[in-house]
């Protein structure tokens, strides 16, 4: 789909589909006013025979008004007008766009607002944004039925040349939340620790450096724990390590990101019930995320020294595989018994957290995982969990989640809940009881975290959605770039 800035006082000759924003009360911003004048009142005689108030999320379609070339005029509401924000822009191109179905040219009218803090700019590029994001389909492997895609979209704007700037830095993070949507949508037999590793280190071509660590490599390290999560597969382990040097000083400590790349996670010999285990192929979602924010800040040469490093394994049951009462060392020396298999992204991210502050000294380190079932008993779909030892960083990730309306909720991490895991015969061990799962997961991996700032994010409950939203499609959702990406705008640009 190719996305184009206009100026809106051209006089368009295109055929297509146009929405329109309407707010709360109905009062028709002045695109709409334009053309229901030029259509004699179609707009305001469709609003009196509809339940239409020009509310969030309503939309409204007028087929083939008379007066103008295009096929439908699409009004959607965007609530009240003193409240139109980033979000709101961003969802208006996405129900723009999810209206524009079977059209060719779809076209975009972004009206100023004089009690607006956001300026026309600032409004079309983030409409622009939301169209984008909701353009995605992964559809590669349906050889029929597919659906027909827009071809142009066009955004009326009067700031068409700085939107279309800003629109540029906005595009390079949907290029990053799409790569995170295609590495978690791909199958199994197609996305494992080689593929998944070939995929990463083609952002060599975006300056961003790779390093990719075999099997022999981290066993030297002692990767241990990371290494048993993998042995009872056909598939080989490998650690990537993604570096992006965009600050002016390359010699700054940069901030770490940790993702959880487990490309399939039958359980191991701690099998999981066969229904639903499909999903599985989604428990490398930290990797993709982390994937695609490297290529996001890559893309839009993002000023900031950024490390991401990807565990990736499989995690099966063989002859070969890890078995509960098995003890493992840590590469930090410390000690794990196996109680449970599937309680394998902890280890996974232990030795990964425990190597990047070993090599790099970073200033901050976030993890970010589908690591545990709890926090989906505990915040449904909605919210990823959070946990931090720095009050600091806990409201920098925060405060960056509600603006990218990927939220956060911050759960404790305390002492008493190191009870849980105590083992009786190694230093910890890799599960505590059916209480606090997503603490205990969390104390856990606080014990491989040095006197560093950090943070982990727990997203098993977001990284898939069953239903559509504005700018996310059914499918792989990619949370955790857009948050990320904002969380390093805000805190680490130089």
């Amino acid at each position: 789909m190719k996305i184009s800035f206009v100026n809106k006082n051209k006089e368009l000759n295109d055929t297509g589909a146009i929405a329109v924003s309407v707010f709360k009360g109905n009062i028709l911003s002045d695109t709409a006013k334009k053309l229901d004048e030029k259509t004699g009142g179609a707009i305001t005689r469709a609003i009196k025979t509809s339940m239409f108030e020009g509310k969030i999320e309503q939309v409204m379609t007028i087929i083939a008004p008379a007066g103008t070339n295009f096929t439908k005029i699409i009004c959607i509401g965007l609530g009240s007008l003193e409240k139109i924000n980033v979000l709101k822009m961003q969802d208006f191109g996405g129900r723009a766009f999810a209206s524009f179905s079977k059209e060719k040219t779809g076209i975009i009218a972004v009206d100023g607002i004089s009690d607006c803090e956001m300026s026309q700019a600032e409004m079309s590029s983030n409409a622009a944004f939301g169209a984008k994001l909701a353009s995605y389909k992964f559809d590669k492997y349906q050889t029929e039925n597919k659906d027909s895609k827009l071809k142009k979209l066009k955004i009326l704007t009067d700031s068409e040349a700085i939107a279309r700037k800003a629109f540029k830095s906005l595009n390079a993070v949907a290029d990053g939340v799409f790569l995170s949507r295609d590495l978690v949508s791909e199958p199994p037999n197609v996305i494992y620790p080689t593929s998944f590793a070939a995929e990463a280190e083609k952002l060599v071509e975006l300056g961003v450096e790779v390093e990719i660590l075999d099997k022999n490599k981290m066993n030297k390290l002692g990767m241990n724990m990371l290494l048993a999560v993998g042995q009872g597969s056909m598939h080989e382990p490998k650690l990537v390590v993604m570096h992006w040097k965009g600050a002016e000083n390359k010699e700054t400590p940069p901030v770490a990101f940790v993702g959880k790349g487990v490309c399939f996670d039958s359980g191991g010999i701690s099998i999981k019930p066969s229904g639903g285990m499909e999903d599985m192929k989604c428990d490398m979602a930290g990797a993709g995320v982390v994937t695609g924010l490297m290529k996001a800040l890559a893309r839009r040469k993002a000023k900031a020294n950024v490390v991401g490093v990807i565990g990736l394994v499989e995690n099966m049951p063989s002859g070969y595989a890890l078995k509960p009462s098995d003890i493992i060392t840590s590469m930090s020396g410390k000690t794990v018994e196996i109680v449970n298999t599937d309680a394998e992204g902890r280890l996974v991210l232990g030795d990964a957290m425990w190597y990047v502050q070993e090599r790099f000294k970073p200033t901050a380190m976030i993890d970010i995982a589908t690591l545990t079932g709890a926090i989906i008993v505990s915040l449904g779909n909605e919210k990823a969990g959070l946990f931090s030892n720095d009050n600091n960083l806990a409201k920098q990730l925060y405060d960056a989640g509600n603006y990218t309306k990927e939220k956060l909720w911050r759960f404790p991490l305390d002492k008493e809940y190191d009870k849980l895991i105590k083992s009786d015969v190694a230093d910890m061990k890799n599960i505590g009881g059916r209480t606090a799962g997503s603490i205990t997961a969390a104390q856990f991996l606080k014990r491989f975290v040095k006197d560093t700032a950090w943070a982990h994010i727990d997203i098993a409950g977001v990284s898939w959605s069953k239903k559509a939203a504005p700018t996310v499609p059914k499918g792989a959702t990619a949370f955790g770039v857009q948050l990320l990406n904002k969380f390093i705008t805000d805190n680490y640009e130089t």
